[in-house]
Formats: C-alpha cells, sequence, structure tokens
C-alpha cells in the first residue's frame, strides 16, 4: 500500500477536509519532504489545474498522482449529476470528463463524491439514483477508454441520501452496464455509517479502488478513536495495493496533521502482519 496526502486548489472549499491549501508547489514539497508517496488534488476546475506545473513539480520531488477530486464542481459550480435540470446534468458530465482527461495522463482515477448531489424536492430517490447511474455509466466508459477508473464515493447521510454504505454501493455499481467504476471507501463517512469498518472493506472486495485514511472526527488516524489495524488486516487479505490517502482537516495545523497521517500510515502498515503472498 502507498501513502497520499490531499492538496486543495478550491478557494470556496477552504477550511475544508484537506490538508495542503496553499498551491501546488507548496503542497508537493511538504508531501514529499514528509514522506508521502503521492498527492491527490482537488482543482477547481480542469482549466484551473496548472498540468505542467504539476508534472514537474511530481518529477521533481519523485511523488504520483494518487487521484483527482472534482468536488469542485459542486462547490464552485453547484453541478450534481442528479439535479432535475437536464442541461446542468449535462454540463456536471463534461466537467467531469474534464477532470478525467487531465487526470488519466497521469494514470490516475478522478473521484465523484459531492458531484453524486442527493434526493431532494421533486426528485425522487429512485429517479436521482437513475440518472446517477447514467452518469457514472457513461463516464465510467469514457475513463475507460482513457485506461484509468472512475471511482465513486458513498458519503454518510448528512451529505447525500443515495449510498452511505459501501456494501449498498457496491451491489448497485455491479448493477451497472460499466465495469469501470470502482469504489472510495472513506473511513470517516464509514465511522458514521458502517457497523464495523472491516466488514464493511471485504463487501467492497475487488471494486475497493481508493481509501480515504482518515479518523472518526475526521482528522488525521490516531487523533480519534478509529483502530486501523482491522482495516489493514482486511485491504492485506483483499490484495489491496493502492493508496490510503489521508484527506482530512488540516487540524492541529496542516503541518503536524500530516505529520500525524504518515506517522499513523508507516505505523499501521508496518505493525500489521503480511498476510501469505501479499505485499504492500
Amino acid at each position: 500500500m502507498l501513502s497520499a496526502v490531499t492538496i486543495s486548489l478550491v478557494p470556496e472549499a477552504r477550511g475544508g477536509p484537506f490538508v495542503f491549501w496553499n498551491g501546488l508547489a507548496e503542497g508537493c514539497a511538504q508531501a514529499a519532504a514528509l514522506g508521502f508517496d503521492a498527492v491527490e488534488v482537488f482543482p477547481r476546475d480542469a482549466s484551473a489545474l496548472e498540468v505542467s506545473q504539476l508534472r514537474t513539480l511530481l518529477e521533481q520531488h519523485r511523488l504520483k498522482l494518487a487521484a483527482v477530486g472534482i468536488g469542485g464542481g459542486w462547490v464552485a459550480h453547484k453541478l450534481t449529476l442528479t439535479q432535475p435540470d437536464s442541461d446542468r446534468r449535462g454540463r456536471a458530465r463534461d466537467f467531469i470528463r474534464g477532470i478525467i482527461d487531465v487526470a488519466a495522463d497521469f494514470h490516475a482515477p478522478a473521484i465523484v463524491g459531492s458531484m453524486q448531489g442527493r434526493a431532494e424536492g421533486e426528485v425522487t430517490r429512485d429517479q436521482a439514483l437513475a440518472w446517477l447511474g447514467e452518469g457514472l455509466s457513461e463516464l465510467g466508459n469514457y475513463a475507460e477508454r482513457k485506461g484509468v477508473p472512475l471511482l465513486y464515493e458513498p458519503l454518510n447521510r448528512y451529505e447525500t441520501n443515495l449510498h452511505s454504505r459501501l456494501s449498498d454501493a457496491a451491489a448497485w455499481i455491479r448493477s451497472l452496464p460499466t465495469r469501470n467504476v470502482r469504489l472510495l471507501a472513506d473511513l470517516f463517512h464509514m465511522n458514521i455509517e458502517e457497523r464495523e469498518l472491516g466488514a464493511a472493506l471485504q463487501s467492497a472486495g475487488d471494486l475497493l479502488g481508493h481509501v480515504h485514511f482518515a479518523d472518526s472526527n475526521r482528522q488525521a488516524i490516531g487523533f480519534g478513536h478509529t483502530d486501523p489495524t482491522a482495516v489493514i488486516a482486511v485491504l492485506r487479505r483483499l490484495g489491496y495495493q493502492g493508496y490510503l490517502s489521508a484527506e482530512i482537516l488540516p487540524l492541529p495545523t496542516p503541518e503536524a496533521a500530516a505529520r500525524q497521517a504518515i506517522a499513523a500510515f508507516k505505523h499501521a502498515t508496518q505493525a500489521t502482519p503480511l498476510a501469505s503472498g501479499s505485499s504492500c
């Protein structure tokens, strides 16, 4: 397994659960200095991400791009895949395609989280899920042509009323016509919604594509009450070799949060014995 830390480039989201906020150059430099393997970047939109700068910084600091978030589509542009206006749903898909294009240049997936939307007002849950399924199927196939998966993140009940548990989301994803959508398991959301973290991860099985390594209070692992031991053990049994990414609040300071996140990653992955035939 590999470590990653988040960099937000969305001014409207300042104060949210991302570690570094002061640009790509500073974020990449700090990530590398602390020993992270990769960064996870959240741009305001595809055009705002300076691809050449990012490529140079990743090469300079020997980092990878773990994933690109699309939350700016909701935070900055108020777009989701489940809005009743078909033009806005179309704009949401275009926005996500733009992020997929950028991410694919680095062999990284895009993350559909807050842009999934919710059922509200005139939009029933069945209708919202139908629109979400259409959007993810189209975008999953688009990402497949680019050579990368598309990540779907179940969120807690306060952020969406569509899918909040991994097992439900996994069964639903398996029913879609695309075979290129993977699950993002966020331990913070799971601490709210799941009975047991390890069992929930097991239910995702081969659909598991990415993990947000966050504690119960959305701070770095070790600052809340989450015990990552069972989590790491299940991930090893599943043969998961992807990222544990610190999408966490920058508390008490960004540097302190990042230091705790990488220390927790190293402790958890080194303290948990390797299962036979597995590797990190």
